[in-house]
């Protein structure tokens, strides 16, 4: 299974980065001119001034060309994955300050690798598309779905709600970030936490996705071992680690 999703990984990392997919196997470190390519996953509406990626062997950066002549230094002698560590993003972050951007968080990303079935355990309700628009606003579920209100470049696909009567334990959704690429997101409420709720509801709609033929994928935080936990026990494995720079929002006050 995970050889399959690498694959699909290679090629939406390539339209990504505004490289090729042999590119990415070179085991190399990538430095590429910031495209708008079609099929990209898109988290901002301005063009990337810079962002990059690691697989492992290899990483590739895609920045503005202004970028091109300091980056060559920056990554020379440099492993491709010691460039996510916190000196090199502290220098690559000085750089950066100078064009009024600075370093983004860094998230961790997965990709399938197991097969994983679940017993009923919870009731669940499904709902696709136009449906989810009841709870846009809700501030108890700022992952699983956008918020506080729909995002048009990635929409919201499908959500499984596990429930408790009619009190709702949690809620798991996917977004669509890229052609046939959807990313899961969860929120339990704090009420209903380590009953596993949350590996259910990632468990179900990572199979559901796989069911329709698109790739499932989670990101979260370093830092977050509950989230990478339920993605592992979900059947989810990491696949490679990204970043990019976002404009330095002056505080006029």
């Amino acid at each position: 299974m995970l050889k399959k999703y690498y694959e699909k990984l290679f090629k939406q990392i390539a339209v990504d980065y505004n490289c090729t997919p042999e590119d990415l196997r070179k085991g190399e470190i990538i430095i590429t001119k910031s495209e708008w390519n079609d099929g990209r996953r898109s988290y901002s509406p301005d063009m990337p001034f810079l962002q990059m990626a690691t697989l492992g062997a290899s990483t590739v950066i895609m920045a503005d060309e202004c970028l091109h002549e300091f980056l060559h230094g920056f990554i020379k002698d440099v492993e491709g994955h010691r460039l996510f560590e916190l000196d090199n993003l502290l220098k690559l972050n000085d750089e950066l300050k100078q064009y009024g951007y600075q370093m983004n968080s860094t998230h961790h990303m997965f990709l399938p690798c197991l097969d994983v079935t679940v017993s009923e355990r919870f009731q669940v309700k499904w709902l696709y598309d136009s449906e989810i628009k009841q709870f846009y606003g809700d501030p108890r579920f700022p992952n699983a779905i956008a918020y506080p209100e729909p995002c048009p470049v990635r929409p919201d696909r499908i959500v499984v709600i596990a429930t408790d009567g009619d009190n709702i334990m949690g809620m798991a959704g996917c977004s669509e970030d890229a052609p046939h690429w959807q990313q899961v997101g969860i929120d339990v409420l704090p009420e209903y936490r380590s009953r596993g709720i949350g590996t259910y509801l990632v468990t179900l709609l990572k199979n559901k996705i796989i069911e329709m033929d698109d790739t499932p994928f989670y990101g979260t935080a370093a830092a977050n071992i509950m989230s990478q936990n339920i993605a592992i026990k979900s059947g989810f494995r990491p696949a490679w680690v990204e970043t990019d720079a976002v404009k330095i929002i002056e505080d006029h006050s």
